[in-house]
């Protein structure tokens, strides 16, 4: 009879002279041999251990993870609330698609709308940018004009070209995001049309 067999059969024999309310507890050690008792030693806490009752009936597992496995429970947890959080949302989108538009005609207007709004300040952008680049390019012609005569160029004169520079990579960054925008919007109404069909049928 296996050893860890035959103190299990003795264990339980001797288990009618603990009081009711005592815990027990099985858990296997580093080499795989089981043991049993009322406490757990420290070095074994971070093991799964199971407990017993009188009778040798196991009542309650608890199960210990590894690291490894612990982070691979919360990424698999995180994945699942992720999907659920995206199946979710499609349903709320799904929702406010067929509730906001009858037709695909409203999705184009919708559409020609918002995009034209977005043109009119692309546009403003551009014009600012053009004006900013003319004015960067008369003061630093105005510096080079001097630099050719071989006079100096004043130290005013260079604060006006690095602040004419900065102005002009401000609204160079503003016209690229409105760009950007823009085609974020019309890549969207593009999506909502063709769910919008998919949904319908339209």
């Amino acid at each position: 009879m296996p050893k860890s067999k035959l103190f299990f059969m003795l264990f339980v024999g001797g288990l009618v002279s603990f009081p009711a309310h005592a815990k027990l507890y099985k858990w296997v050690d580093s080499k795989g041999e089981t043991h049993y008792g009322e406490t757990i030693p420290q070095e074994y806490a971070d093991r799964s251990r199971s407990e017993i009752d009188k009778t040798g009936r196991v009542v309650n597992t608890q199960d210990v993870l590894t690291p490894e496995e612990r982070r691979a429970k919360e990424a698999s947890e995180a994945k699942n609330k992720s999907v659920l959080e995206a199946e979710r949302n499609q349903r709320l989108h799904d929702s406010s698609l067929l509730n906001t538009y009858s037709n695909v005609n409203e999705i184009d207007l919708a559409r020609g709308r918002n995009v034209r709004q977005v043109d009119a300040r692309a546009q403003v952008a551009a014009k600012q940018l053009r004006d900013a680049t003319k004015n960067l390019s008369d003061v630093q012609q105005l510096a080079d004009t001097r630099a050719k005569s071989g006079k100096p160029v004043p130290p005013y004169l260079k604060d006006e070209i690095q602040a004419a520079q900065d102005k002009v990579d401000n609204l160079g960054k503003d016209l690229a995001s409105i760009n950007a925008e823009k085609a974020a919007l019309e890549a969207r109404y593009d999506a909502d049309k063709a769910r919008y069909k998919e949904l319908t049928g339209k």
